[in-house]
């Protein structure tokens, strides 16, 4: 049995459209059935819902009375048929792409909590190639629009914390996962289409967010030696970001909001070695190290730069190879972000066949025992080229 759990709020016909995706996926009958539940976030007006789709797979709704934000999302958990051993969390505007990967859940050790999708967006109007893939996370941080949880375990660590109502809630229950002794895999075999539509973003509202609610992850979970750079880089992220989405209020409104609530958070940092799994250093470093082995280079160029640039520098640091910033003089090029997304479309995108005589390619982490690799790809998520 499978449970797919869905939070919406006043897009109805958005959500009618993702009930008939999962309805084109079938009856489920391989993994012992399935079940949509709703979870409407206090809608101004009341969506008419099927109670089956047409494929058999029951619908049920839970409307609330209060818009509990992504906290939503822990209810339709809590109400789960108690025979469904995972629960996929969409969003109103996400949904997989088949039914294959409940085979690669089912197969997952006891110790994961969390499998992460590989999560797709609709292609970019005038640009060639394939879709791009959704930002955000790190190899174990999942993004909640494409993720599987392992009810037990999510029931156990209480689900989303409440305070954050809409972003970096997922980091939050991130470092608790990884606290509690489990982990997060990222999976190419789960696949997601995000079909996000980018009118009605309030940029100003989403950057007032990640900035506060980024801050409190640092806050609550960074080790002593390490809060201070974190807070610094988080303000460092969200300026640019506000700078080139027009959203330089949001960002002032977050900081303002930081600053009064950080004194809030209960400090429950990590130990180092939970720091590196949630950063992604550790993964960076295993795998890099790895690659250095295989092929010793002494000089390297980060490329394409995102989410955690530091941690593929601090990596590369730490095997002794030098950093350069011309790319025609490195040995290798190095994909500069431990986001899985924008990694894995920045590796596709720089590949060039073994023939090609340059730097070698080289992204700073891989999906962990990856299955073949989806259609989507334009080759297998490998290493190196």
């Amino acid at each position: 049995m499978l449970t797919y759990v869905i939070p919406t709020k006043d897009r109805p016909e958005r959500l009618r459209r993702t009930l008939m995706a999962l309805a084109g996926l079938g009856d489920h009958a391989s993994t012992g059935g399935a079940e949509v539940i709703v979870i409407d976030n206090a809608s101004r007006e009341r969506s008419i819902l099927p109670r089956q789709l047409k494929s058999g797979v029951a619908v049920r709704e839970i409307r609330l009375a209060t818009n509990e934000g992504a906290a939503a999302r822990n209810r339709g958990v809590a109400a789960a048929d108690p025979s469904s051993t995972w629960v996929v969390m969409l969003d109103d505007d996400s949904f997989p792409d088949d039914t294959h990967f409940p085979k690669t859940l089912a197969a997952m050790p006891p110790d994961v909590a969390a499998v992460s999708a590989d999560i797709f967006l609709p292609p970019r109007p005038g640009t060639r190639g394939g879709a791009p893939r959704e930002s955000g996370g790190l190899p174990e941080v999942f993004i909640g629009c494409g993720v599987a949880f392992r009810r037990a375990a999510f029931l156990d660590l209480g689900g989303y914390d409440p305070s954050f109502n809409y972003y970096a809630e997922e980091y939050d229950l991130a470092a608790r996962i990884i606290r509690a002794g489990y982990r997060t895999i990222f999976s190419t075999d789960f696949t997601v289409q995000h079909a996000k539509d980018p009118l009605r973003r309030d940029m100003n509202l989403i950057v007032s967010r990640l900035v506060r609610n980024n801050g409190w992850v640092a806050s609550r979970y960074a080790p002593a030696h390490a809060l201070a750079s974190e807070l610094k880089i988080t303000r460092q992220r969200y300026r640019a970001i506000a700078r080139v989405e027009n959203a330089l209020d949001g960002y002032g409104k977050g900081l303002l909001a930081l600053r009064h609530t950080i004194h809030r958070q209960s400090r429950t940092p990590l130990d180092e070695g939970h720091w590196e799994r949630f950063t992604g250093l550790a993964a960076a470093r295993a795998h890099l190290h790895a690659a250095h082995a295989a092929t010793h280079f002494r000089t390297a160029a980060i490329v394409d730069l995102g989410k955690n640039a530091w941690v593929v520098a601090e990596a590369l640091r730490q095997l002794g190879v030098k950093l350069v910033d011309d790319g025609e003089e490195a040995e290798a090029l190095v994909i500069g972000t431990m986001s899985p997304g924008p990694m894995l479309d920045a590796l596709e995108r720089r590949w060039r066949p073994r023939r090609f005589c340059g730097p070698r390619l080289l992204a700073p982490w891989m999906p962990e025992a990856p299955g073949p690799s989806p259609a989507h790809t334009a080759r297998p998520a490998a290493a190196a080229a």
